[in-house]
Formats: structure tokens, sequence, C-alpha cells
């Protein structure tokens, strides 16, 4: 392996803005910030949306369930179907 060709990997804190939390990930992002937490310093980058905010990871995003053309067939012939069998 070549050495001095690797970006220098280190633990950075990562603050989600919208939700006023830090989350400590390793990673080769370079910043000139910085920030103490838990009496050590990070580097510092703020993010606006993460897993613990985007409304998909946090089950408030509301999808719409469009009909296929399975249910569009059970719709149009499952009704036929619950006759015949009376």
């Amino acid at each position: 392996m070549k050495e001095n060709i690797h970006p220098k990997y280190q633990k950075v804190a990562f603050h989600d803005t919208s939700i006023d939390k830090y989350f400590i990930v390793g990673s080769t992002l370079q910043t000139s910030k910085t920030v103490e937490l838990d009496g050590e310093i990070y580097p510092y980058y703020s993010i606006e949306v993460s897993s613990e905010s985007h409304p998909y990871y946090t089950g408030k995003q509301s999808i719409k369930t469009q009909d296929g053309r399975v249910a569009k067939f059970n719709n149009r012939f499952g009704k036929l179907k619950s006759k015949g069998s009376k």
C-alpha cells in the first residue's frame, strides 16, 4: 500500500440543525470548524437533514398507495366471485 495518499480518517461531529442533535461518525471530511462534545474536540459539520429528522425514517411521511393492475382486477372481478359463491 502506498503511503501518504489516503485522506486522514477521524471522528467528526455532524450537527443536525433541524432537531439540534449531534452525531459522532468516523469520516475523512476535512473542516476548519471544531466543537467540544463530551470533553473532546471534534471537527464540526452542520447538516440540515439526517436519519433522525427525515420524515421517511421517522415514520411521519405519508405514502400514497396507488392501485395497480392486480388491485384493479380484484376490484372489478372480485365482486363476481362473491356473487357466484352464494
